[in-house]
């Protein structure tokens, strides 16, 4: 059993690999790790801490996120119609308060989903609760939680919990905060990046949990992101539903779309503006989509009993609708996953998953390639070297590229192995 400590090493360590491998868009700058620390994670106006309520874990397991004054909001939430209570009262709260929003609280270790009534007036009490404490208004709250679905939360606990939250925020809390939503994660996931615009620089922080039961449509994960940018929230909504399509929406771990799926970014207004049908918008958005993709790889590289990380793209499709059917149907494919996992260069289960995926091609014209290897070229012709191709399947991550075509459709996602742990962790889940 990972330590803390342990756990935090080895956030930090894929984070700096990760963030030195990734080609950041102009104008961004991504902070080291330890902008996560003592040199302050969020930007301006916000402050977090984190607290053990004792709700599942004996560690932090609740955490307050708050805005120095209300900020413009934004958010995704899952599609599942099994949708926990948090996502329902998220959803009124948006609109109750104009989008104006000033503070998110969110327990681990319990979901608060196919909960009734009672889960509903649960998540009331929580968002009650913090208002109380900061002298706001229950509208202004956004309730998350992620866990074992279908048991009631321990509200004396809870309400205990948040009582003692104020005391614990700051600026610097990022890690903590991260570490206090895990469920099966092995590691916390954050990161801040800073943007170039006309005004100045903006600042955008993000923290992300996942690790299973990962295949957000939305829009268990969870994603909360701060920006000190002045940005109207319709914008901020475009932006995030824009770059959520192309980031936690374009990884799947096991196929499974949680009942609390919920992104969320809160703009404090601090710093620059940002207009609509602007250059600086769209490099916001930019900035934003990087941010987010960021963390929804980290998130794949967690992935309950992973062992590979490996980006599927599907290029040459009728439109970019068909690439993403194919490339997301590949990617779930248990069958594809535990070859994957099995370093097994068995490529007839990736043309048979986009064969059933809706996309529509021609068979023969279908071209296939691990890294620069290409397995299968058109009319089934498979003549590659079975060493080679080991070799790029042994790496801790490399890129599936399926070729359909000769049409400008394209789409990328980001997928993991399914391996013998996937197993282990998900049949004692509540035990």
């Amino acid at each position: 059993m990972q330590t803390a400590v342990q756990k935090r090493q080895k956030a930090l360590g894929i984070i700096d690999k990760l963030s030195l491998s990734t080609s950041w868009p102009s104008q961004v700058i991504p902070m080291p790790t330890e902008w996560a620390g003592g040199a302050g994670f969020w930007p301006e106006g916000f402050s977090s801490g984190a607290v053990s309520a004792g709700i599942k874990y004996e560690r932090n397991d609740l955490i307050l996120l708050a805005a120095d004054k209300p900020a413009s909001a934004a958010g995704v939430f899952t599609t599942n119609l099994c949708c926990a209570a948090p996502v329902t009262l998220c959803r009124t709260h948006l609109e109750e308060s104009h989008s104006l929003i000033r503070a998110i609280v969110c327990n681990s270790g319990n979901a608060n989903a196919a909960t009734g009534i009672k889960g509903m007036q649960d998540a009331r009490a929580m968002a009650k609760a913090v208002a109380t404490e900061l002298a706001i208004k229950a509208e202004e709250v956004l309730v998350a939680s992620t866990g074992v679905i279908g048991q009631l939360l321990p509200m004396e606990r809870v309400l205990g919990g948040i009582a003692a939250l104020p005391s614990s925020l700051n600026r610097y809390s990022g890690i903590e905060t991260a570490e206090a939503i895990m469920t099966t994660d092995t590691f916390p996931k954050f990161f801040t990046l800073e943007l170039k615009v006309s005004g100045g620089t903006v600042r955008l922080s993000g923290i992300a949990k996942g690790s299973g039961m990962i295949a957000p449509n939305m829009a268990t994960m969870l994603a909360f992101l701060c920006t000190d940018a002045a940005i109207s929230p319709s914008l901020l909504q475009h932006a995030l539903e824009g770059a959520n399509s192309r980031s936690f929406n374009a990884i799947t771990v096991d196929g499974d779309t949680s009942t609390n799926d919920m992104a969320a970014i809160l703009a404090s207004g601090t710093g620059p503006e940002i207009k609509a049908e602007s250059r600086d918008y769209e490099l916001f958005a930019e900035a934003l989509e990087a941010l987010m993709t960021f963390l929804a790889k980290l998130i794949v590289i967690d992935g309950e009993g992973a062992t590979k990380f490996v980006e599927i793209r599907v290029i040459g499709a009728v439109d970019n609708r068909d690439a993403g059917v194919a490339a997301k149907t590949i990617a779930e494919s248990s069958l594809v996953k535990t070859a994957i996992h099995g370093e097994d260069a068995n490529w007839g289960r990736i043309i048979a998953a986009a064969g059933r995926s809706g996309a529509s091609f021609s068979q023969d014209e279908l071209e296939l390639s691990f890294d620069h290897l290409k397995v299968l070229k058109p009319g089934f012709i498979s003549d590659f070297s079975e060493e080679e191709a080991s070799a790029i399947m042994a790496k801790e991550s490399y890129t599936i590229t399926l070729r359909l075509g000769d049409g400008p459709g394209h789409a990328t996602v980001w997928s993991c192995d399914l391996s013998k742990e996937y197993i282990e962790i998900n049949g004692s889940y509540r035990s």
